[in-house]
């Protein structure tokens, strides 16, 4: 290698070199290179004195004095690239000629702060930022106002007083890993930064390579705007606060995202501005605090008090992906609101809607829901959902103070805005169910399945609910025309509508608890009326009193061997008390209308009646052995095939009966 070192008797007025040769200008620990071929003649200027001398090169102008050492040599140079190699207590800085002009790196150890100047692309491209090395001292500050790209080449990077990555640049930035590399990036536990990496503009995050991030004072990734995520393997295994905080609206479209060790929120989206935009072409200038997710595998585990997995300010939308959200947190009392909150697996300010994607839903602490929102949910397409909650009810007061309560009688007792129920989906508004499958499970005191404060319509898909308080519930007026559901209760109703309830088509399995509860509930205390106007129903707890059936009923005959009243019960007919179970607990049966048969196994224990019905007259055998397509998590096959069993008999039913007594 040829070198050209400094000296008060290299004053010419041009340097030139070989065209396959490369001119490096070092100052301090940058070095510019200017490929001879881009160059061309580098004059020097006012060249009365060393210290007023400068050398022009590609737009770039050096003070001699400033510079460190020149040489010429046939490196290969990248156009718009500046490399930041981080070492243990230095970094250094190469940048590529053709940019040099508007790059104006500072160093302090390891501590790089950059400087961009241009407002427009630079020979078609962009600036990139490739970091690599390791440091536990130091970090990249980035100013600009024009777009670039920050490139992670195998880095391990820590900055123990501040963001180790932070980006005032308010454009569009791409921070990218490398394919097969492995990033580190930590912030440390003092400083005010509100992110380990934290971009002012709208970041990108991809790349087919590794990032690991550790938020050791607030949130682990922070964007002011947008936040899109392509193929990126994205590791966040700490975060003090959020473990993804954003802006505007969020897209995640493919890659691996783990989030885990999160003290707030797994992921969280916020309005930008005061009022919403809402949707725009392609997102442009969107801002909506909506979350869009179309691909990719997201893992989320939060356990702090009242955390969420996934929350928008906005509207959710996912169309693809795998997405599993985990949330272990109690409940909290929130004093912005003046209410006790509780945990949730996703939660919408907004609007939901799911037509695709596999959705795996936990919550293990008090209050947990699986999806919460305050605006509508819409289920349709090939969506997958998988709602668990397990926790108990939490009440909480405003002096902070929070309880866990086991009993639904106790639970009566508070007031709506002091407590919280596990419920598996509770939605605000109206609930559309269109396609898909969904299946719920709550086991918590005062734990309802799927729940609506408006309407719920079911005209497609598949609905499997097993909840401890009612299965399906709606404020409002209760409509299934299509679709197959299954809604067992353990302590409450099995279906439940607090206006009129419309069952007009589909495959309808619903189990009650023990009289006084009903498979089938309409709020009739309140002039509402259940009304069976199609479908194929098996309701076990029988239907709601009053009932208006246009389509025919029937119940178990009560001649059927093994049928007999409770103890308790007078000598039957209406009035006469309730019944003892006319069905075999935990036994296959077979109800066929004309020539399609619904295989169903019975609970262990349950309500007192079986009403069935279907487009005419429907046959109905015990102790079948069932084959075909199996549904309702297990508990259903349909179509059926069956072999074996015994026919029962069955005989008319009208009029519906009250709390789940034998109808007549």
């Amino acid at each position: 290698m040829k070198k050209v070192i400094i000296s008060t008797l290299c004053l010419f007025l041009f340097v030139t070199v070989s065209l396959a040769q490369t001119l490096n200008v070092q100052v301090g620990n940058v070095t510019y290179q200017f490929p001879a071929s881009q160059v061309g003649v580098m004059p020097f200027s006012n060249g009365t004195t060393l210290n007023g001398t400068t050398l022009k090169a590609m737009g770039k102008e050096f003070t001699l004095s400033e510079v460190d050492k020149m040489w010429v040599d046939e490196t290969t140079v990248t156009d718009n690239l500046v490399a930041i190699a981080y070492g243990t207590s230095s970094a250094t800085v190469t940048v590529a000629g053709n940019v040099a002009q508007y790059v104006s790196p500072t160093l302090n150890g390891a501590h790089v702060t950059i400087a961009q100047s241009n407002t427009d692309a630079v020979d078609n491209n962009e600036i990139t930022y490739q970091l690599s090395g390791t440091t536990t001292n130091g970090s990249l500050s980035l100013s600009g106002s024009y777009k670039c790209t920050v490139s992670l080449a195998g880095v391990t990077l820590t900055n123990p007083n501040g963001a180790a990555i932070y980006i005032s640049n308010s454009k569009r930035i791409q921070l990218s890993a490398k394919k097969n590399t492995t990033n580190t990036i930590t912030d440390g536990a003092s400083g005010s930064q509100k992110a380990c990496i934290y971009s002012k503009g709208q970041l990108q995050l991809q790349g087919n390579g590794t990032l690991n991030v550790v938020g050791n004072t607030k949130h682990a990734i922070k964007s002011a705007s947008y936040i899109s995520v392509k193929n990126l393997t994205l590791n966040i295994t700490s975060a003090v606060g959020d473990g993804i905080n954003c802006e505007e609206y969020m897209e995640i479209k493919s890659g691996t995202i783990t989030l885990s060790g999160i003290g707030d929120d797994g992921i969280q989206c916020d309005l930008g501005g005061t009022a919403s935009t809402g949707i725009t072409t392609d997102h442009e200038d969107e801002d909506t605090g909506n979350i869009y997710i179309s691909g990719g595998t997201l893992n989320v585990t939060v356990s702090a008090a009242a955390a969420k997995g996934i929350k928008s300010n906005g509207d959710m939308y996912i169309t693809g992906g795998t997405i599993t959200a985990t949330t272990s947190g109690g409940g909290a009392w929130d004093s912005d609101n003046l209410k006790t909150k509780a945990c949730a697996g996703l939660s919408a300010d907004g609007n939901i809607a799911v037509s695709g994607g596999t959705l795996t839903l936990t919550s293990t602490g008090a209050g947990g829901k699986g999806i919460s929102g305050d605006g509508t949910f819409v289920v349709s397409d090939s969506a997958r959902i998988t709602v668990s909650t397990k926790g108990q009810a939490v009440v909480a007061s405003n002096n902070g103070s929070v309880s866990v309560i086991s009993n639904s009688n106790t639970l009566d007792h508070y007031a709506t805005d002091y407590k919280s129920s596990p419920k598996g989906i509770k939605i605000d508004g109206a609930i559309t169910i269109s396609g898909g499958k969904i299946s719920v499970t709550t086991t918590g005191a005062g734990g309802e399945g799927i729940e609506s404060k408006s309407t719920l319509d079911i005209t497609g898909g598949e609905v499997a609910v097993t909840a401890y308080d009612d299965a399906i519930n709606s404020a409002s007026t209760l409509t299934v025309s299509g679709g197959m559901v299954y809604a067992r209760a353990t302590n409450n109703d099995g279906i439940d509508a607090n206006g009129n309830c419309y069952i007009k088509g589909g495959l309808v399995y619903a189990i009650s608890a023990s009289s006084p509860e009903v498979g089938i509930d309409a709020n009739t205390e309140s002039g509402y009326k259940l009304y069976v106007q199609g479908g194929t129903i098996v309701a076990i707890g029988g239907l709601e009193s009053g009932a208006s059936l246009t389509q025919s009923c029937y119940t178990i005959k009560s001649s059927n061997s093994g049928w007999q009243f409770s103890p308790a019960a007078g000598p039957g007919g209406p009035g006469g008390g309730s019944s003892s179970k006319t069905w075999t607990a935990n036994t296959w049966y077979a109800l066929t209308v004309g020539s399609t048969s619904f295989a169903f196994k019975t609970p262990e224990s349950g309500g007192n009646a079986l009403v069935v019905s279907g487009a005419s007259k429907p046959t109905l055998l015990s102790g079948v052995t069932p084959s075909g397509t199996s549904i309702f998590d297990g508990v259903g096959y349909y179509p059926a095939t069956v072999s074996g069993g015994s026919s029962v008999e069955l005989s008319s039913y009208s009029g519906g009966n009250s709390g789940g007594g034998f109808g007549w």
